[in-house]
């Protein structure tokens, strides 16, 4: 793709990943209501390290806001590592069959927003 390109489609993808966002978050507050209304506890909580591919401290912070604004998810934290300088999130899950899972969660918010913030589009 051309950079004039990729520069005309940002704003269509940055549409398309709220849209997105937004029925993820309903999705999730029927499963988080739906545990509440009814008899039994269905949640099997965890917490889970989780390596981005966030290249800025605005992508990380982006995707840890949006974890915690998904019900049943909350980021606990972040670090860089030292060696790599990959960004790490700490998130904890209420409905994660464990931490793989957890990060798969994580990865597919990740996967939606990093296009829809870097004007490239590249999510790498």
């Amino acid at each position: 793709m051309t950079q004039l390109t990729t520069w005309l489609t940002w704003p269509f993808r940055l549409l398309g990943f709220v849209a997105w966002f937004t029925k993820e978050v309903v999705v999730s507050n029927i499963a988080v209501l739906r545990d509440n209304l009814t008899p039994g506890q269905d949640s099997t909580p965890g917490i889970a390290r989780v390596p981005t591919r966030c290249e800025t401290d605005v992508e990380l912070t982006a995707l840890a806001a949006l974890v915690t604004l998904t019900p049943g998810t909350l980021t606990l934290g972040t670090t860089v590592e030292p060696r790599t300088h990959a960004r790490v999130l700490f998130v904890h899950g209420m409905y994660s069959d464990g931490p793989d899972a957890l990060r798969t969660e994580v990865g597919r918010i990740e996967d939606h927003l990093l296009p829809a913030l870097r004007r490239k589009g590249d999510t790498r």
